[in-house]
């Protein structure tokens, strides 16, 4: 707030046309930090993953000799990338997708972890493909965490394919997972990384695109742009941002945090195991799945309008799963209050919430995807 504050008060936005004393400063920082020659810096995540997008195509059409119009994107199923129409276009939500077609084209799917499905659409649709569009760790999906050695797999493939590794680290990125990116896990580098959320701080917007330069520079001056991306209020934020990732430690704090913490759900779990079915995450980024057939007609939504009522906030996700994704700040003592608040509310809400919710029609055929025809988030879709 302090940079914020004093930068609000000297020059808040700049034409991108000229020269301001803080991007540089915010950029090189950035740069340095990732390993990566450049950044180009946006607003938002939509807005950032879009940039990824343009600067995948442009790539293939000029570096990889794609044909004309041909470039194509392979995305995960299950896959969240933000509400945009070509980000849309990648989605298994029918809720993004119905109602806004056509979408656009020139877009693959393939199951999140599905290594031999992954080198498929490579080897068949290969000479065509530009990037590999994907989260480390997949959030709204319900933090799914990939299988171990799923990353190298996919940065050895991108390799041997010559297609763009792109990682959407805007979620599971800078600190959120227990490392500084959610790759790190296994020491891979993409070729290009997106960031957002934490950037800015929670205080302002703020979003960016790393690559090396044989990459971002397919880009030329204005193919591409953005009136606020880069501002020097922005630019001040994201600084300050990094500055207190780096000297709280807050990637370290946040992987033993995490580690408490589904200590803690375990433990609600095995006092519990009719109503949970799974405690999953990395860091300070979890997710906690339920057994839909036994809580039935009672959803994940119900179960946050009662955290709610305690104290808690926590997002539901495809009925059954609740996100827990709190602040790389949190204390151990408010952890446990809100550990205590989930026990609480499956110990005293949840029977009464059985006895008066009346049986509704479930929800389940919504998550029907229009694209393949599967329940994505069905149990026995266990690995997706």
């Amino acid at each position: 707030m302090k940079a914020l504050q004093e930068q609000a008060e000297r020059l808040t936005l700049s034409s991108r046309a000229f020269y301001n004393d803080k991007f540089p400063v915010f950029a090189e920082y950035l740069t340095s930090m990732f390993g990566y020659d450049m950044v180009l810096p946006m607003n938002t995540g939509a807005e950032a993953v879009e940039t990824a997008l343009k600067l995948a195509r442009k790539w293939g059409y000029e570096k990889k000799k794609i044909p004309k119009d041909e470039a194509i994107i392979v995305s995960c199923c299950g896959c969240f990338h933000g509400r945009t129409l070509a980000v849309i276009s990648m989605s298994c939500d029918n809720d993004a997708t119905r109602g806004f077609w056509p979408l656009v084209p020139g877009h693959l799917k393939v199951d999140f972890g599905d290594v031999v499905g992954l080198e498929k659409i490579f080897k068949e649709n290969g000479d065509r493909i530009a990037g590999f569009l994907f989260e480390p760790i997949q959030g709204e999906a319900g933090v799914i965490i990939p299988p171990d050695g799923y990353l190298k797999s996919v940065r050895d493939l991108c390799t041997k394919y010559n297609i763009l590794m792109i990682d959407d680290e805007i979620q599971s990125g800078l600190a959120r997972s227990g490392r500084m990116l959610a790759c790190d896990w296994e020491q891979v580098r993409p070729d290009v990384v997106i960031l957002g959320k934490a950037l800015g701080g929670g205080v302002i917007p703020v979003s960016a695109v790393l690559a090396d330069k044989d990459v971002m520079l397919c880009i030329q001056p204005g193919e591409h742009g953005s009136t606020f991306g880069g501002n020097p209020l922005a630019s001040a934020v994201a600084i300050a941002s990094l500055d207190v990732i780096r000297d709280e430690r807050l990637a370290e704090r946040s992987a033993q945090m995490g580690e408490d913490l589904r200590n803690q759900l375990n433990k609600i779990q095995q006092k519990y195991p009719r109503y949970i079915k799974e405690v999953r995450g990395r860091g300070l980024f979890n997710a906690v799945e339920l057994n839909s057939k036994n809580l039935s007609p009672v959803s994940a939504y119900d179960i946050c309008l009662k955290l709610k009522e305690r104290g808690v906030l926590a997002k539901p996700t495809h009925d059954t799963i609740i996100r827990l994704t709190p602040p790389l700040s949190i204390s151990l003592e408010e952890l446990q209050e809100g550990s205590k608040a989930l026990s609480d509310v499956l110990e005293h809400d949840v029977p009464k919430m059985l006895k008066e919710k009346p049986e509704n029609i479930s929800s389940t055929g919504s998550s029907i995807c229009d694209r393949c025809g599967r329940n994505l988030y069905d149990s026995s879709h266990a690995n997706l």
